[in-house]
């Protein structure tokens, strides 16, 4: 869901899992749990350094791996393996995260930050998961993003399918 809140664009999820609060927030907060679940459908990712606190760095590699994102990445000129970051910006444990990404692999696009907030609620063995992002820097690429996020929520409503 996009919405419109002043003059920034945000873009919402909304999922629940049957799962406790505690396993869905290790997902955020370690590397294990970090490296299991993010990146879209055809992407893995290697976590090099994750400090979860405000201020704290998660620092990882986005790796593309099915070949036919290889090929579109190819396509698109754009690297099969890229550095990332983010900033944690808050940690209440196990109600909610925010974060900075920072938006530097963009070829021709000046650097710029990202942030999401990420809000849990646990009710009758339901984790409810709501992760709001800022809007990227053009309509195609918040696309891309939201498609790359629901990507890989779905990993997660697979894992937790019980």
């Amino acid at each position: 869901m996009m919405t419109e809140t002043g003059n920034r664009s945000t873009v919402t999820f909304d999922r629940g899992y049957r799962a406790t609060l505690d396993e869905v927030w290790e997902l955020w907060t370690t590397k294990d749990g970090f490296e299991s679940w993010w990146g879209p459908e055809g992407f893995t990712v290697k976590v090099h350094e994750l400090d979860a606190r405000p201020e704290g760095l998660l620092r990882y590699d986005m790796i593309a791996t099915a070949p036919e994102v290889i090929e579109g990445m190819k396509k698109m000129g754009m690297p099969l393996s890229t550095p990332s970051s983010l900033t944690f910006t808050e940690l209440t444990p196990k109600r909610r995260l925010a974060y900075r990404h920072a938006v530097d692999f963009i070829p021709g696009v000046t650097p710029y930050t990202v942030s999401t907030v990420v809000e849990f609620e646990a009710r009758d063995g339901i984790v409810r998961m709501t992760v709001t992002s800022d809007a990227m820097h053009s309509k195609e690429w918040t696309e891309r993003a939201s498609m790359g996020m629901a990507s890989q929520l779905n990993k997660l409503d697979k894992r937790f399918q019980r």
